[in-house]
């Protein structure tokens, strides 16, 4: 295998981004449909939505509990808010609010904010079997260990298809002790992402983002700070953006993470190193993108 590729300056400058110049609506720059939130974390989907927004999507949609939906909308006014039936705290069946935006969605994602497996088993099956035929799908958090259980679901999603677990969602998705994950996380980032078809971000101090052909890179971190709730919620959102508005997902994953890092290294000189919040990354990604 060949060695990991620097995820840095003169990658992004290589691997640029779709511009939208003039002309461009909001539909041209893509659609994003984040699906999480629980009862409790309920604010975490929100971070997702306005992720994908601030790296320039279009238009987002947030689908999570009915109880929190309303205050959601709220909160971020310029998204859309499709309220879920819920169970014990977690979204729960039957989920056909889903059925009218799926469809629409350039850009889907599944688990931030939630806690339960089987919730989200059932919801990222529920969009992987109505994303359209052009969609991508990116898994975070409780999503990425159970799809392992979605194979055949997520097999006509291969090369649509974007994770970003830390080491134990690593774990669960390649079945291998957390152990494994930290001896020879190259070696099983890469496995992982050619058995799903998949681009795999996994995030650690030091970033590993893994395509199907082999391809890794390697970004050195964004700085202590980022290791923070809220944060892994922000990148989702960031990547899902970014593959809306018509990255493919080796390019959206990796900007991703470079933005996600560079906004926290400048709250690091802001702010101090630690102590930051996931949310104050979010008025810094505009300022590192294109224009």
């Amino acid at each position: 295998m060949s060695d990991p590729l620097p995820l840095d300056s003169r990658w992004i400058a290589a691997n640029p981004i779709p511009v939208h110049g003039g002309g461009t609506d909001k539909n041209s720059r893509g659609r994003v449909l984040a699906i999480g939130g629980s009862a409790r974390s309920p604010g975490a989907i929100r971070l997702t939505g306005e992720a994908a927004l601030r790296v320039g999507a279009g238009k987002a949609q947030m689908a999570t509990l009915a109880s929190a939906a309303t205050l959601l909308g709220l909160l971020v006014p310029e998204a859309g808010i499709v309220a879920l039936p819920e169970m014990a705290g977690e979204i729960g069946p039957p989920a056909d609010a889903l059925d009218a935006v799926l469809p629409e969605a350039d850009a889907i994602v599944v688990g931030p904010g939630m806690a339960s497996a089987e919730a989200a088993a059932r919801l990222a099956r529920t969009a992987a079997e109505q994303a359209g035929d052009e969609a991508v799908l990116v898994l975070d958090a409780a999503a990425i260990g159970c799809a392992g259980d979605l194979a055949d679901a997520l097999a006509s999603l291969r090369g649509r298809l974007a994770m970003t677990p830390h080491h134990g969602e690593l774990a669960a998705l390649a079945g291998e002790p957390f152990e494994a994950i930290r001896a020879d996380p190259e070696a099983i980032a890469r496995e992982a992402a050619a058995r799903f078809g998949a681009v795999i971000a996994l995030k650690s101090d030091q970033t590993l983002v893994a395509a199907p052909d082999g391809t890794l890179l390697h970004y050195l971190g964004g700085g202590v700070g980022l290791a923070t709730g809220g944060s892994g919620d922000v990148l989702a959102g960031a990547v899902a953006g970014l593959l809306a508005r018509g990255a493919d997902p080796l390019t959206a994953t990796g900007w991703g993470v470079w933005l996600h890092g560079h906004s926290g290294r400048r709250m690091s000189a802001r702010r101090g190193p630690i102590g930051f919040l996931a949310r104050e990354l979010l008025e810094e990604m505009p300022r590192l993108l294109p224009q």
